[in-house]
This record gives C-alpha cells, sequence and structure tokens, in this order.
C-alpha cells in the first residue's frame, strides 16, 4: 500500500502557474500580429492594460512566482517526511499479507489508513495555507500597481480602461501594460511572503 500525497496538485492554482499562463498568453505588449491584425486609426482617449501580465512580467511578480515556488517545497517536504515512514510500514505489510488472513489483513488496512489520515489531512492544510499565500501576494501586487496604472492613465490621456484580453484587435498604441510594469519595477522588486498559517479545522 504505497501512497503518494501531494501538496502541488491540480486543485493548487499557484501564482506560479498564473505567472506562467500570463507569460505565455498576454506578455507585456501585445504581439505584432494583434497589432497588424486589424489596425486602424488610433482612439483617442480608450488605453487597454492586461493585468495578469502586469504580475507576470513585473519584478516582484517574478520573484513572488519563485517564493510561492519555494514555499510549496517546503510544505512537500514536510509531508513527504511524515509519509515515508508510513510508507515502509505498509511495504512490509503488504510483504506479509499472504501470512494473514482475510480479517488480519483487513485490521492492518484500517490502522495503516488511520495512520494515513492525519498526513492527507495535513497535505490538504498546506495546500489551502499554499492558496491563500497566493491569493494575498496577487491582491498585495496588485495593490501597489494600481497608483501606477492611475499616473501612467493620467499621463496618456486616458478617458476608457479596457481590459486588453477582451479586445479582438484594433489600434494598440494605447497600450499601458508596459509602462505600467516599468513603473512597478520602480516601485518595488520584492514582497515579504510567507506562507499563511489556517486552524486545522479550517474548510475546504
Amino acid at each position: 500500500m504505497m501512497v503518494r500525497l501531494f501538496i502541488g496538485s491540480a486543485a493548487i492554482l499557484s501564482l506560479a502557474t498564473l505567472s506562467s499562463l500570463a507569460m505565455a498568453q498576454t506578455p507585456a505588449t501585445p504581439p505584432p500580429a494583434a497589432q497588424q491584425g486589424l489596425g486602424g486609426p488610433l482612439v483617442p482617449g480608450i488605453c487597454l492594460l492586461a493585468r495578469e501580465a502586469v504580475i507576470a512580467n513585473s519584478k516582484v511578480g517574478v520573484f513572488a512566482t519563485a517564493r510561492i515556488r519555494q514555499l510549496t517545497s517546503e510544505a512537500q517536504a514536510e509531508v513527504d517526511g511524515e509519509r515515508k515512514a508510513l510508507e515502509t510500514e505498509a511495504a512490509a505489510m503488504q510483504a506479509q499479507a499472504a501470512k494473514l488472513t482475510p480479517e488480519q489483513r483487513a485490521a492492518q488496512q484500517k490502522t495503516l489508513s488511520d495512520k494515513f489520515a492525519p498526513i492527507q489531512a495535513k497535505a490538504s492544510l498546506r495546500a489551502r495555507e499554499i492558496e491563500r499565500t497566493r491569493v494575498k501576494a496577487v491582491e498585495a501586487i496588485s495593490a501597489q500597481a494600481q497608483p501606477v496604472i492611475a499616473a501612467v492613465y493620467k499621463e496618456r490621456g486616458c478617458g476608457l480602461l479596457i481590459d486588453r484580453n477582451s479586445v479582438l484587435g484594433g489600434n494598440y498604441t494605447n497600450d499601458l501594460t508596459a509602462a505600467v510594469v516599468k513603473g512597478l519595477d520602480a516601485r518595488l522588486t520584492t514582497l515579504d511572503i510567507r506562507r499563511e498559517a489556517l486552524p486545522a479545522g479550517t474548510p475546504k
């Protein structure tokens, strides 16, 4: 009975995942094909911004990505340390299974399952803690980016700001994303990111 308990499961949307997707799909500047696809005249006062690209491409976003990965690895190592001894016990039980009666095997399986349960609970708890940490990191970066967005918005004479990802095509001259990334980089490059601690009984 070999059991692997993963912290970094598909259920966790880490900041690392967010950043890698954003860098792959929403670069700081729109791809040439997007700029040349429809083109057209510049629409005065209408500006574009890709928030995901700001987080993904800014220095603080890259730092946060690495930090979340580190916290995930540390949490996984913690769970693996507790799991290893039980997996050794499970292997020993499996080797002796043929000599046991069905009732004895069932009793051993239940005992082992009962021992694994708190480790699985800890793995789930750590996953939720890391997700909470990711959310707080994104919120902190967004809060720091907001005054930069406002300053660039005013500087460019914008009257309306639209999510770049919702635009099908057109003139991207008033895309503020790259300028916001530059301004955010000048504002900060790191954050104090620590794993959020949740009570053991916190709902999923």
